[in-house]
């Protein structure tokens, strides 16, 4: 798909939908055309400030576009990516790509048959690049996370693992070579029908072990990361988008200043656009490795629930 302007839509007129919207407005090469809600008036009220039309039927709207964001509730979005893949779209899916390991090995499997990209919307992956520290030549012994956030009615329809912690488990993936073989953890429900805070240790095959601990009913937000490393350690504030680093390998100290830096999700879209036009090898984040987290973060909340 090579053609100068790309017609993008956007499936969900919430919060995150409404960030979508608005970044393709922003970008070049790519026109905002259309809005899908199930609600109608919802979808109205973000698509006609920004020059787009609303649906709520989706094959008029897989009709009209050519690329697709899939920013519903998480539970829908392998339904929505799965008709979008289907229809011959390229889909850019907000994180988790699926709730469930089949869900997201059809979206895979959906992707690979039609030839098309399928990204998801791991954008701490853009901050870890523009740090630099994913060229650090050593496999890391240890990674610390810590994702905290305060009570919100919103993404309660998966737990906090699926919610939260699948940003981290992703950059340890990223991090690591090796495979998660155990996993050990705990948790508990405070205010919703599923897990609201859970800690967890995974250990890899290569000897790499990381600790995740997240929860939304927090008193205060926090967003930490230590790694460890043979030569020394990187700790990373995600809030005040600061880091330590003791190894020898030189990060990007100004960091937070690169357009990756300035705006992670803007560089994630840029990154799934290059992908559809045959620019780049791959979106920041393939299908195949939000899989990936989304089976550790399973087994995750399998071993914070036992």
């Amino acid at each position: 798909m090579t053609q100068d302007l790309l017609k993008a839509g956007v499936v969900g007129a919430g919060v995150f939908g409404g960030y979508h919207a608005k970044k393709y407005v922003e970008l070049e090469g790519i026109e905002l055309v259309a809005v899908f809600d199930i609600d109608l008036a919802r979808a109205q009220a973000l698509a006609q400030p920004l020059g787009a039309r609303a649906f709520d039927d989706m094959e008029a709207f897989l009709a009209a576009v050519d690329v697709v964001t899939i920013a519903t509730p998480a539970v829908h979005h392998a339904k929505a990516g799965l008709a979008a893949l289907k229809a011959g779209k390229p889909v850019y899916s907000e994180k988790p790509l699926a709730v469930t390991p089949a869900d997201a090995d059809a979206l895979v499997a959906a992707a690979a048959k039609a030839g098309l990209p399928l990204a998801c919307g791991h954008q701490e992956r853009v901050v870890f690049q523009a740090m630099g520290l994913l060229d650090i030549p050593e496999q890391p012994l240890r990674l610390e996370a810590v994702r905290r956030g305060t009570p919100s009615d919103r993404n309660l329809d998966v737990s906090v693992v699926l919610d939260l912690m699948i940003h981290d488990i992703d950059l340890a993936l990223a991090l690591c070579d090796g495979e998660p073989v155990t996993v050990e953890g705990e948790g508990a429900i405070t205010r919703s029908t599923s897990l609201d805070w859970v800690k967890a240790e995974a250990t890899f095959d290569n000897g790499f072990t990381a600790v995740f601990d997240s929860s939304r009913v927090a008193e205060a937000r926090e967003r930490t990361m230590k790694v460890v490393y043979p030569s020394g350690e990187v700790e990373i504030d995600f809030l005040a988008r600061t880091f330590r680093n003791t190894t020898p390998f030189p990060l990007i100290e100004n960091f937070t200043e690169t357009p990756a830096g300035k705006d992670p999700l803007g560089q994630s879209v840029a990154g799934f656009l290059k992908a559809v036009r045959g620019q780049a090898p791959r979106p920041v984040v393939t299908g195949g490795e939000a899989a990936r987290a989304l089976d550790l973060g399973l087994a995750v909340e399998q071993a914070a629930e036992s």
